[in-house]
């Protein structure tokens, strides 16, 4: 094991710039000479005879062996210098005692009593309301995650302003992370249909209402749009434009009847006023309304009706579904997705199509090739690939089909892809991140090479100092780790980021759970300190309620040195259920180490 932890030192000795770094690379460098054997054997012969089974010696690997080996002389009755006595013990609490150094420079020092600090993705209501954010850092929030995929820089400014400005506030330390979005591999645009505008009321099945059906009047010039989804995951009510001069008599209690597509009355009942050109109303009933669609203003006090015209409506994208078995066009040209076709008698004339955004992955596509849209949620083999782009098989979906929707994640874990680790987005943002982060994400991390880039760019930047958070997302990344880790932490402050959601897709969700763990030992080795990161808490984030396999996620979660919430609207209350439950299991768990308090029952 030395001799070969001596030989990886000397080649990892041009990228060690930090002396800091290099007893952790010598460590690191133990760490792999030993993983190199089957250990299982004589594991479990250690541990019957009362010896440590080497099961947690990541963080002090020589320490760990020599203080074996002196049990083991003593057991046979050799007899042991005192001068080695003592160094095994100083030598654990220093290694150990490195890994919360490098995750203090990186992240801070930890908020008492947990060592475990929190990272929240800001949602783009962060960049306009400050007291969001300070409610943020006051409930536990120790790093800022702003997206650079999302939004734009005057809003990761703004961001960054409320996280310094809360920070002050409050007297709690919270650093800010800035992500760079790295390669864009997403779908295309979809075609766009008619556009109609649906108001959909609940009824359960016998018709009673359970929840009517909300939409805004609004007069504000913007066109009517359909119900969405906000980043913090609450629900925006669909919009009608329309006419100012026929909303501005409109009080609340009167009511709207229009005629729908499918020409059936239904009336809408003014709820409230939401600006001077905004009303809220509601309808009992699940309506179907296009642009130039007749309304007729009925006032409570019977004075007449009044016309109004519905104004315009943005149209929604065509609904692409497939299915099991289905043959999906992956197009190198931009042109808008759409369904499959199919003549009167319901023959197929064409199948589905939608673009890729980046037509250089084709270069690296080959027949038997898997594909994987939507987190995972679609998956495909590749068929052929020819100048139109590369036919796909759906292989992967519910028998009711999946929908494929514009934007959505494109993963190749069987393809080599030609892409450069910084785009020119990346390379400009970097620009703003450089000024205003104190971390930079480094998405799609592939090879050590990805690394020792950004490093030369914050040089440029005049900022060497910056921390950098390495993305653990891809399957090179995963067996490249080490020297990612080596090139990143060899230089100065430096994390890895478990990316599981990508991850999973790569590597296959069946081995999350092995290859997650591997990371943690790996990086435990390295003393570099890890985020947990993706769906932690999910359901109580998103829904208010967790489930029971996420609070056990969360419990997990605890042996990183950071975790992952991502936005929605219930951050502020998954902040304090994240906190009881990591502050729980810390006084159960070390890392991998259990710890046996008295029991409490």
């Amino acid at each position: 094991m030395r001799a070969a932890a001596r030989a990886q030192l000397r080649r990892w000795a041009p990228h060690l710039v930090d002396p800091a770094y290099r007893a952790s690379a010598a460590n690191l460098a133990a760490y792999i000479a030993l993983r190199r054997h089957d250990l299982r054997p004589i594991q479990r012969y250690l541990a019957s005879l009362g010896l440590s089974s080497l099961g947690r010696c990541e963080g002090h690997v020589r320490a760990s062996l020599d203080a074996v080996a002196q049990a083991l002389e003593r057991m046979v009755g050799q007899r042991v210098p005192a001068r080695r006595l003592g160094t095994v013990a100083r030598a654990m609490a220093r290694e150990q005692a490195l890994l919360r150094r490098n995750a203090d420079r990186l992240f801070g020092p930890p908020p008492a009593p947990r060592w475990t600090r929190f990272m929240v993705t800001l949602a783009t209501e962060a960049a306009t309301d400050y007291a969001f954010v300070r409610e943020l850092v006051r409930h536990g929030m120790d790093v800022a995650r702003i997206n650079c995929a999302h939004d734009a820089p005057a809003q990761w400014i703004a961001m960054a302003r409320h996280v310094r400005r809360a920070a002050r506030e409050t007297g709690r330390a919270c650093r800010v992370l800035m992500d760079l979005a790295g390669p864009k591999l997403r779908t295309g645009p979809v075609r766009t249909g008619r556009p109609v505008l649906r108001i959909r009321a609940a009824r359960d099945a016998e018709g009673t209402l359970l929840r009517p059906g909300y939409v805004v009047l609004d007069a504000t010039g913007a066109p009517g749009r359909a119900a969405r989804k906000t980043d913090a995951g609450a629900i925006e009510p669909a919009r009608l434009a329309v006419d100012a001069g026929w909303l501005a008599p409109i009080r609340p209690g009167d009511r709207i009847r229009l005629t729908d597509l499918r020409g059936r009355e239904r009336v809408l009942v003014v709820e409230k006023r939401l600006s001077a050109r905004e009303l809220l109303a509601r309808a009992e009933k699940t309506a179907y309304v296009a642009e130039g669609a007749l309304l007729e203003h009925l006032p409570q006090d019977d004075t007449g009706s009044r016309p109004g015209t519905v104004g315009a409506l943005l149209a929604e994208p065509l609904d692409i579904r497939v299915g099991p078995g289905d043959a999906l066009l992956l197009t190198r040209e931009p042109e808008p997705g759409e369904p499959a076709r199919s003549d009167p008698r319901g023959r197929p004339i064409s199948p589905a199509h939608i673009a890729c955004s980046e037509p250089r992955v084709f270069s690296a596509l080959r027949s038997g090739h898997r594909v994987w849209i939507d987190d995972g949620r679609i998956g495909a083999v590749i068929e052929t690939v020819d100048e139109r782009g590369a036919w796909l098989r759906i292989t992967h979906a519910r028998p009711q089909g999946e929908r494929i929707r514009a934007g959505k994640g494109l993963n190749f874990p069987d393809s080599t892809l030609p892409l450069p680790p910084l785009g020119e987005t990346d390379l400009a943002d970097l620009d703003v991140v450089a000024r205003h982060a104190d971390l930079v994400g480094h998405s799609f991390v592939r090879e050590p090479d990805d690394v020792s880039l950004l490093a030369r760019e914050l040089e440029r930047r005049g900022r060497p100092d910056i921390g950098i958070v390495a993305k653990i997302e891809t399957r090179a990344a995963v067996r490249n780790l080490a020297e990612i880790i080596v090139r990143g932490a060899g230089r100065g402050p430096f994390g890895v980021m478990i990316a599981r959601g990508d991850l999973a897709v790569e590597i296959g969700y069946e081995r999350l759970a092995e290859v997650q763990e591997e990371i943690l030992w790996l990086c435990e080795a390295a003393h570099v300190p890890v985020i947990w990161a993706t769906q932690v808490l999910e359901n109580l984030v998103k829904q208010g309620r967790p489930s029971r396999a996420e609070m056990t996620d969360a419990a997990v979660s605890g042996r990183a040195e950071c975790v992952m919430l991502n936005k929605g609207p219930y951050l502020v209350q998954a902040l304090q259920v994240l906190g009881d439950v990591v502050t729980r299991m810390q006084a159960l768990q070390r890392k991998k180490t259990a710890q046996f308090r008295p029991r409490l029952w």
